[in-house]
């Protein structure tokens, strides 16, 4: 019985220790994958409103021109941009479906301000619109604006007529029209 028992001890001590190595220790690992999406949204805010009206005054005496109505500033871009490791900035481009004659529609963003963050783009100077794409903001990286009126960036449209040298449109090819529907675009894209 004493061999039996010694066996039996034997045979537990060797399970014990091959076990022994199969424990846990005193630290442990796994892996996390993670994945970020490329975006690139735009929208103009407030949505519900913006559409805008503007015209000019026909002046009450004779030998004036017409006057512009008050600059018009109650929408906003907003965007969110995650950038490809390829492309380290985007821009937003603005054009403009249809030009009126004699009729410069100007836009002007202005800094970004609001619920922001990451690498916010920088506003163009006041551009004067066309059918050709403009960059109106550059140098956009992963950010975010926030979303909804009074963040991103304010835009201020505003109408002249036609100036001749230096301007778009001439003074000399106004037409009068009850309404002219102009569609206006905005774009952000790698650069």
């Amino acid at each position: 019985m004493k061999k039996f028992n010694s066996i039996l001890t034997l045979s537990l001590i060797a399970f014990a220790s091959a076990n022994l190595y199969a424990q846990d220790t005193n630290t442990d690992n796994h892996t996390i994958t993670i994945s970020v999406p490329e975006v690139a949204l735009v929208d103009i805010e407030p949505a519900a409103t913006k559409n805008i009206t503007l015209g000019f005054t026909a002046p009450t005496e004779a030998g004036n021109p017409v006057v512009a109505d008050a600059a018009n500033n109650t929408l906003w871009l907003n965007y969110s941009s995650i950038k490809s490791v390829a492309d380290p900035t985007r821009n937003v481009s603005v054009k403009l479906n249809a030009i009126i004659p004699g009729v410069d529609i100007r836009v002007t963003a202005a800094a970004a301000t609001g619920a922001g963050g990451g690498t916010l783009g920088t506003p163009a100077a006041q551009l004067t619109l066309s059918a050709a794409d403009q960059t109106i903001i550059s140098g956009i990286g992963s950010a975010y604006t926030g979303n909804g009126a009074n963040n991103g960036h304010n835009l201020t449209y505003s109408l002249a007529p036609g100036s001749g040298p230096g301007g778009v449109a001439v003074y000399a090819d106004l037409q009068a029209t009850a309404t002219t529907v102009a569609t206006v675009t905005y774009t952000i894209s790698d650069n």
